[in-house]
């Protein structure tokens, strides 16, 4: 996150608890009530944030692991593809070279 984005964060923040204390105070109720409320509601509201942090965190589902994995699928899927192309290319004779090279190096492990 960039100081930008944490900046206006802060500020965001800042808003939505004068918004609140506004709005309490709107309700009716008195100056250290209407803090205490708004207050309270920020907390809910910031504890409540964390929570569904951690749960995408713990699940995995987090954008970095998401475009992880389909950086992932589309490497694969274009490698498989070059490769199935060479392999097609090839001849019978050596596709069989191929084969046995395979067979003896698995043997030799």
């Amino acid at each position: 996150m960039t100081r930008a984005k944490v900046f206006q964060l802060g500020l965001l923040i800042l808003a939505l608890g004068a918004i609140g204390y506004g709005g309490f105070r709107l309700l009716g109720f008195d100056d250290l009530p209407a803090g205490i409320a708004a207050e309270s509601l920020l907390v809910i509201l910031l504890v409540g944030w964390i929570g569904s942090y951690l749960l995408r965190v713990f699940t995995g589902n987090m954008t970095f692991m998401e475009q992880r994995r389909r950086y992932r699928k589309a490497y694969e899927d274009l490698t498989d593809g070059q490769i199935q192309e060479r392999l097609d290319a090839m001849s019978e004779e050596d596709r069989q070279q191929l084969l046995e090279d395979i067979e003896s190096e698995n043997e030799s492990l």
